[in-house]
């Protein structure tokens, strides 16, 4: 269970398909609230880093690691393996790349040979085509003309050892994770794939966990206040499904 805290000048926002952000509150009082429900990990995400041409705000990243235990991954803005650097240092445990891979994907290996394949996540962001899916990158304003499916097999032959699967189309809608996409990402891959992208409801983490994916991250519903961690983990452990307690 993964929330994730989509950050942009020091704040959490939210938003559908990636645009019209809101104010969703202080990441590190928000990663703190998210720990003691009892979440597994936590995302962070600079969703403006990489369309303003800058690296991520590591005072943020080492604010929410001053209040934090758990696993942490951050992404956005990481061009170089001087920027996973920082923000490992920071104290993130992972780095998620997305759009500077898709550009050069040797970014991948470098970042798996320097620092271990399992600090290395793709953050793929996939949207629905007519034959398929194609990778979405710079915040979701540049599609690019290839399979997504190939794209991560790729990804992780090169070094990812972790892919963060959001789906554009459901992003922010509430509307239920992409599960055929999430099966297909699924099935291509040896790594674990972390379901992202529309959740609403139990119902919907339940849904993605047995459509192959090994964790789920969600946002909107924690931001919202409308559940909690806890009480998410009580419905998946009420419907056979395996959690950390």
């Amino acid at each position: 269970m993964i929330p994730c805290l989509d950050v942009r000048d020091g704040r959490v926002v939210k938003g559908v398909q990636f645009q019209n952000l809101r104010d969703a509150g202080d990441p590190v009082q928000l990663a703190r609230a998210y720990e003691e429900q009892g979440a597994d990990e936590l995302v962070i995400l600079d969703v403006s880093a990489t369309p303003e041409g800058r690296g991520h705000a590591v005072d943020t990243v080492s604010a929410v690691r001053s209040v934090l235990s758990i696993p942490l991954t951050v992404g956005g803005g990481v061009r170089t393996e001087a920027d996973a650097r920082r923000l490992l240092d920071a104290g993130a445990d992972k780095v998620a790349v997305n759009s500077a891979a898709v550009r050069d994907p040797t970014l991948l290996t470098r970042l798996a040979e320097r620092f271990g394949r399992q600090c290395v996540v793709l953050s793929l962001d996939a949207a629905r085509t007519d034959h398929g899916w194609q990778p979405v990158v710079r915040s979701g304003v540049e599609r690019v003309p290839q399979d997504a499916i190939a794209w991560a097999v790729e990804a992780t032959e090169r070094g990812a050892g972790e892919i963060l699967l959001t789906s554009w189309d459901r992003d922010g809608t509430r509307s239920g994770y992409d599960l055929p996409l999430l099966t297909a990402v699924s099935d291509a891959v040896r790594v674990p794939v972390i379901a992202s992208g529309g959740a609403d409801s139990a119902d919907h983490l339940i849904a993605a966990l047995r459509a192959g994916a090994s964790a789920v991250l969600a946002a909107s519903i924690f931001h919202d206040d409308d559940t909690t961690v806890a009480a998410l983990k009580d419905a998946l452990a009420a419907a056979g499904l395996e959690t950390r307690r």
